[in-house]
């Protein structure tokens, strides 16, 4: 059975090859090339753009050792194109509509299970292989996508929008796995990434200065901060720098006219270009009992009305309860009564029923009872 396994250039992609190749499966590893400053550059007419941070480079120098190391063939793939069409265009038109994007579904959705499986597809692969921490229990009929057993390091969240059938070709090689178990292996095996830090950069993209970054691509707007009676409290630099609840950046000082507490972003007016904000961090305005999701994306069974299960708002969050009510077939209402703070306009909102993440969808606005939150 052939298996082409995504090799990234990091510690998690190198133990699942590893893996793999100890369970006897005839396996290749593939890198992908998503991101091409110069090219990207070109597109937007803007050569002398500041953006000479490419880390990909040296990741795929990375994998070529790994690769190397374990005697496994390693194809060059580049997917440049796709990327720019289908993740950093949806991530700026998400921006440039006051929202916080997810680009990593995203990626997942459109790239690494979707462009990466069928050209692993032409190389003459039964499945993919991805060094995500995620399970998959593939039945007679059905496959069903399981959290990952390092609950701190689950990444089912970001894979809420692949498909049935991406996923009835897809193996998790470490989701069985706990994070120090992974590094024990990659130690054990001598593997040339095992001390290599994980990566927390933009999807492809890596690390650099986000707003410097984002400049280069959407116009930076300053414009007032405000209280929610209108007050002006002093500058922001431009309303796509900023997400729902954050605190750190805003410099506001301290004011007689107030209490003596943080303020946090509770909402954007697009219209005036006002970034609006409260005091406190469980401000009332920053709460909400239900929200609408769209771009619905159901990867085994769809959620039942009525039904009590359990949900995500954002990476690593705890579970919340809720339950869920279909206005159509690419929208639904989430409600959870215990009320949830900073619910965010543009994230991933991920239904699981106990193990089994079912999918999930794009959340377009949150709301306390019939009261619209100001994002």
């Amino acid at each position: 059975m052939k298996v082409i396994l995504g090799l990234s250039g990091g510690v998690d992609s190198s133990v699942a090859l590893k893996i793999l190749k100890d369970e006897g499966y005839d396996v290749e590893a593939m890198f992908m090339r998503n991101w091409d400053s110069a090219t990207n550059n070109d597109i937007l007419g803007n050569p002398d753009v500041n953006d000479d941070v490419c880390p990909q480079e040296k990741d795929y120098q990375d994998a070529k050792m790994v690769a190397d190391e374990l005697g496994i063939k390693l194809n060059r793939i580049d997917f440049v194109e796709e990327y720019w069409n289908t993740v950093f265009t949806y991530f700026l038109d998400e921006y440039k509509k006051g929202r916080t994007p997810n680009p990593d579904v995203m990626c997942n959705k459109y790239i690494k299970f979707n462009a990466f499986l069928k050209h692993a597809m032409t190389l003459g692969a039964d499945y993919i292989a991805m060094g995500h921490y995620a399970r998959v229990r593939h039945e007679k009929d059905k496959s069903y996508l399981l959290r990952g057993v390092d609950s701190n390091k689950d990444q089912t969240y970001f894979l809420c929008q692949i498909t049935q059938e991406e996923l009835r070709h897809s193996l998790f090689p470490i989701g069985h796995l706990t994070k120090p178990e992974v590094r024990k292996i990659a130690h054990e095996a001598n593997l040339y990434t095992m001390d290599k830090k994980d990566s927390t950069g933009i999807c492809f993209i890596g690390e650099r200065n986000f707003h410097e970054f984002l400049k280069n691509y959407l116009p930076s707007t300053p414009g007032n901060i405000v209280t929610t009676d209108g007050k002006i409290l002093g500058k922001h630099d431009g309303l796509m720098y900023y997400t729902i609840g954050q605190r750190k950046g805003l410099g506001i000082g301290g004011s007689n006219e107030y209490e003596n507490a943080a303020w946090f972003v509770c909402g954007k007016n697009l219209e005036t270009n006002e970034l609006i904000v409260g005091q406190g961090h469980d401000s009332e305005l920053l709460i909400s009992n239900n929200c609408f999701v769209s771009s619905l994306n159901w990867i085994s069974d769809k959620p039942e009305e009525g039904k009590k299960y359990q949900a995500k708002f954002r990476y690593r969050q705890a579970d919340i309860d809720v339950t869920v009510k279909f206005i159509n077939d690419d929208l639904m209402q989430v409600f959870y009564p215990s009320g949830v703070r900073a619910v965010t306009p543009g994230q991933a909102a991920v239904i699981y029923d106990g193990e089994v993440c079912l999918g999930g969808g794009i959340i377009d606005a949150a709301y306390m009872d019939l009261e619209k939150r100001m994002y």
